[in-house]
């Protein structure tokens, strides 16, 4: 097994040089994603950092813009559950309760769901070719069983998909990270937070060594009349997305004003194409319109031997969400979507 050393802090900066002084340091806050990297020796750590003491990180607070701070340490349970996010962001609630079991949910923290690693079968298999796991090792995944894996973005390196459902509503709604480190405080667009994985597979995301994050901001549309989270899967409960939809509308007078699609399941990070959502701005919320936006973020889809399928699935699914989207009560357990 491997030995690691621990210790707790109430100190992000304390945190934030524990980091810093060596990359072998790893934070743990809710650890239902570290936990599983360790178990399958996926990743190693030499101290395991616990920040869950540092209290300013637990919270939601509202910003002077109108928009929210939702704390990184505040669990995903208690971010779906907060009333000003079910009131006035709806659709990220909705996406948090469409991933993992009620029991991850109430452990794992937001800032974790953002750092969270692919699901990626030869990933966690120490004994086969992992580019992600062991740079210029190979990727298993394309010449091997790749039902769940990218058809967007995708490089010869890597063809892992990003696994969050939090992390698909929050790129629709245009987050922006909090991040602190040692050289202070910073922001990033949620956009430009993940990586695609081009030839560094290895690297999730554009944290600098040492970084943490703080919290997640959100402007103050929400989307709140007309937004939908839709997550195919395998399984009804506790399975990753074969392909998930976000689609926040804004509608004047049964026009669209604005729209917002996000895709996961089908690239190293969420999918967001911000020419589809200009398509769809001033038409009429139409089947055939929404139809003409899929095409848009498709394009240029590639598949696999084994995950063909999920480029004519995900079409389909974003057709569905956004006419979904136009009536919010259509995803009420038993309710049917009139398409």
């Amino acid at each position: 097994m491997n030995n690691f050393s621990y210790i707790k802090t109430n100190d992000i900066g304390q945190a934030v040089s524990e980091l810093s002084n060596d990359s072998g340091n790893k934070i743990v806050a809710g650890g239902t994603n570290i936990n599983d990297l360790l178990k399958y020796f996926v990743t190693t750590a030499k101290k395991l950092v616990d920040i869950n003491p540092v209290i300013d990180n637990h919270s939601v607070i509202e910003l002077d813009n109108g928009g929210i701070r939702i704390g990184a340490l505040l669990t995903n349970a208690e971010t779906a559950y907060h009333p000003i996010i079910e009131e006035r962001y709806p659709l990220l609630s909705k996406a948090i309760l469409a991933g993992a079991s009620a029991q991850i949910r109430n452990m794992a923290t937001n800032g974790g769901n953002l750092l969270q690693r692919t699901r990626c079968y030869y990933f966690y298999d120490s004994n086969t070719p992992c580019n992600k796991r062991e740079p210029g090792s190979g990727c298993s995944a394309i010449k091997g069983y790749n039902r769940i894996h990218a058809i967007l973005g995708q490089s010869d390196d890597c063809i892992a998909v990003f696994p969050s459902d939090m992390c698909v509503a929050l790129a629709a709604l245009d987050a922006v990270v909090n991040i602190t480190g040692p050289e202070g405080d910073r922001t990033l667009d949620f956009k430009t937070f993940h990586r695609l994985p081009g030839n560094t597979p290895e690297l999730d995301n554009n944290l600098k060594q040492g970084e943490i994050i703080t919290g997640i901001d959100l402007p103050e549309m929400g989307f709140s009349n007309n937004y939908s989270y839709l997550k195919l899967r395998d399984r009804a409960s506790y399975s990753f997305a074969l392909v998930s939809v976000a689609t926040g509308l804004d509608l004047e007078n049964g026009i669209i004003k604005n729209a917002r699609i996000a895709l996961g399941g089908v690239a190293h990070k969420p999918w967001r194409i911000i020419e589809a959502e200009y398509f769809l701005k001033d038409k009429e919320p139409l089947r055939e319109n929404f139809a003409a936006a899929a095409d848009i973020i498709l394009e240029g889809a590639k598949g696999y031997e084994h995950n063909d399928f999920k480029i004519d699935l995900a079409k389909r699914a974003i057709i569905r969400n956004c006419l979904m989207a136009l009536d919010p009560k259509s995803q009420r357990p038993g309710a049917k979507p009139s398409l």
